[in-house]
């Protein structure tokens, strides 16, 4: 499955949608960085890394306190979205992350189907959402939207 960000019934093949799209397939590894296997952080790190420039903890937690906080009717392509999937007390922990493209959807990597893109309002993922934070500034969302093909 491949995904194109797009405003509107417009899509465009943006470095965004070519990020997330890299690794497609990519299976899931407990502390994996590589697309040999990733877990949550490991793929959202990389993809921020590598496209982005820039730098993320390797932890779900870690990476819920970089940025600035942004409320879920806000979310634009981009943002990271944070999950308590531990089961416990849902909404009091932070265990999983993956990046918001758009349309309700992001990309994560699941524990059973690897690098895949999950809609927000999927009641597993809707019932342990727990917040989301923007780490890229408006000049690097703007590139990033940017379609690539002229």
């Amino acid at each position: 499955m491949s995904v194109s960000i797009g405003a509107g019934s417009v899509f465009a093949e943006t470095p965004l949608s070519q990020a997330v799209n890299s690794v497609m397939g990519s299976p899931y590894k407990y502390a994996g960085t590589t697309e040999k296997g990733f877990d949550c952080s490991g793929y959202t790190s990389y993809i921020f890394s590598k496209y982005f420039d820039t730098k993320l903890p390797h932890t779900s937690k870690g990476q819920a306190l970089e940025g600035t906080w942004v409320d879920k009717k806000d979310l634009r392509p981009g943002d990271l979205v944070f999950f308590d999937t531990n089961g416990k007390k849902i909404g009091t922990d932070i265990s999983h992350v993956g990046i918001y493209v758009g349309n309700g959807e992001f990309y994560h990597s699941a524990t059973n189907k690897g690098i895949t893109v999950t809609k927000l309002s999927e009641s597993y993922y809707a019932n342990r959402y727990v917040t989301a934070r923007r780490v890229l500034s408006d000049e690097q969302y703007d590139q990033l939207m940017t379609d690539s093909n002229p």
